[in-house]
């Protein structure tokens, strides 16, 4: 096991709630005693699904006081940095394959006063973070393509999230390496043991029989 220096966290992402009833998907998370809500932000480009916009976020933030972990699956993601920041986003985290100023827009979300963070897809060569992560608050890996939930987790990530974890006890940087994407109990922990502290849950935890006992095994002492 890779000593990570931040406390696990589940994240469960509201991508995987009844849509029609975000508020109470929203609200079970918060009542389960978790900290953190991940959203999904896709737009039918970058990835070949449509979820929510800032609205959904403003609508949310007031009733409860969860970590908005939000997660930019954009093809244009520094037009929506602002809109995100102020409808009570807590970090945004963009890609790195689409062309843009990526550094810039990183700046640009440190500067709105909240956290940053960097994902990659699959495919993408863990090279293609590397020159930003002393900029950033979070790595997040997919772990499957990105666009829909309930897919199967692709181990050959964990290489990669490894070698996120060696550069970052390498260099002393403190940033979550977050995993998203087909993230069971099984799959988490094999994460943790490469490295990862924060995991993305959708349809694994809203459908556990048991939500409780799946955040301890996957978050709690080991």
């Amino acid at each position: 096991m890779v000593t990570s220096p931040n406390t696990p966290i589940v994240a469960p992402s509201l991508l995987a709630a009844n849509h029609g009833r975000l508020a109470e998907g929203c609200l079970a998370v918060a009542k389960a005693g978790l900290t953190w809500l991940h959203l999904d932000i896709m737009d039918g480009h970058f990835v070949p699904n449509l979820s929510f916009g800032p609205q959904v976020l403003a609508d949310l933030r007031p009733l409860c006081s969860l970590f908005f972990d939000t997660h930019l699956m954009l093809d244009n993601p520094q037009d929506y940095i602002e809109p995100f920041a102020k409808a009570g986003a807590q970090q945004i985290t963009i890609h790195v394959e689409p062309k843009y100023d990526i550094q810039g827009t990183l700046a640009r979300i440190r500067a709105m006063g909240i956290k940053c963070g960097i994902a990659f897809n699959p495919r993408t060569p863990i090279s293609a973070v590397e020159p930003f992560l002393g900029m950033v608050d979070n790595a997040l890996a997919m772990t499957v393509q990105p666009g829909f939930g309930g897919q199967k987790f692709d181990a050959t990530v964990l290489e990669k999230i490894a070698q996120l974890a060696a550069w970052r006890a390498e260099r002393g940087l403190r940033y979550r390496i977050e995993v998203d994407g087909g993230i069971d109990v099984e799959a988490g922990l094999q994460c943790r043991k490469a490295g990862a502290d924060t995991f993305v849950c959708g349809t694994a935890y809203f459908h556990a029989a048991d939500r409780a006992a799946f955040e301890t095994k996957l978050a709690g002492p080991t």
